[in-house]
């Protein structure tokens, strides 16, 4: 992640961790039966919604959801828009354009996988 967007490793821990403590917290204090119905619950959120990550999220789609998060409050909230547009002496629509733009990879390509380096070996 980058630290020029605000988002750092820090962060992503920091975050990590609230997460889970507050998991573990729920659940030691509830029936089994409490358990899979708020895991249930949990995991259809995570289906339905994008942005809540899941085990397997990495830090690199935790801070594009973050940033794609952030570039879409910005668009639909036309009074900081509009903030936005006077800082920058540009018209409205350019900066929707320009952020909704930006909302296509905020943090830019995606890093390297180990599929991908697998890939490179081979060839």
């Amino acid at each position: 992640i980058n630290a020029e967007y605000g988002v750092t490793e820090r962060t992503f821990k920091a975050t990590s961790v609230c997460i889970r403590t507050i998991y573990c917290r729920t659940f030691s204090n509830m029936s089994a039966a409490s358990r899979d119905s708020l895991t249930s619950q949990l995991e259809h959120l995570q289906m339905k919604y994008v942005g809540t990550g899941h085990a397997d999220t990495n830090k690199f789609e935790w801070g594009v959801n973050i940033h794609r998060d952030t570039y879409s409050s910005y668009v639909g909230h036309t009074p900081l828009l509009s903030y936005f547009a006077i800082a920058q002496n540009e018209a409205v629509g350019r900066v929707r354009f320009e952020l909704i733009q930006k909302m296509v990879a905020p943090c830019g390509p995606p890093p390297p996988t180990e599929a991908d380096d697998e890939e490179e070996v081979t060839e």
